[in-house]
């Protein structure tokens, strides 16, 4: 499982200044997941982020530098895309990413465990 341990450190750094929330790191999805609260927040796969945010804001995130669309079995997936690093190079940017992930997450529904 090759993924960005620099990106991986940036995104941990920035999610330990959150308060109130429970941040479990597990490998998956050939990289390394951040769960939130139990549900899948955002993950590292190889250089790219790969967000899971509220799929109403699709046209909004869609337009965004670096924005790649999340295909599964032949259908893009709203509500989730990976991010080229040119996407999130800025502060700005990542800053973006992360909170759009974060006020997901407490209306996103967990997976069957």
């Amino acid at each position: 499982m090759a993924y960005s341990t620099e990106l991986a450190d940036r995104v941990r750094e920035r999610l330990s200044m959150v308060e109130n929330i429970e941040v479990e790191e597990k490998k998956m999805f050939s990289g390394l997941s951040f769960l939130v609260n139990g549900k899948m927040c955002i993950n590292i796969s190889h250089d790219n982020l790969m967000c899971r945010y509220n799929p109403e804001l699709e046209d909004e995130v869609s337009e965004k530098k670096g924005f790649l669309p999340m295909i599964m079995k032949g259908k893009q997936l709203n509500g989730y895309c990976y991010v080229e690093p040119v996407g999130f190079q800025k502060s700005a940017d990542f800053e973006y990413w992360i909170t759009i992930c974060l006020d997901y997450n407490p209306m996103a529904k967990a997976s069957k465990k």
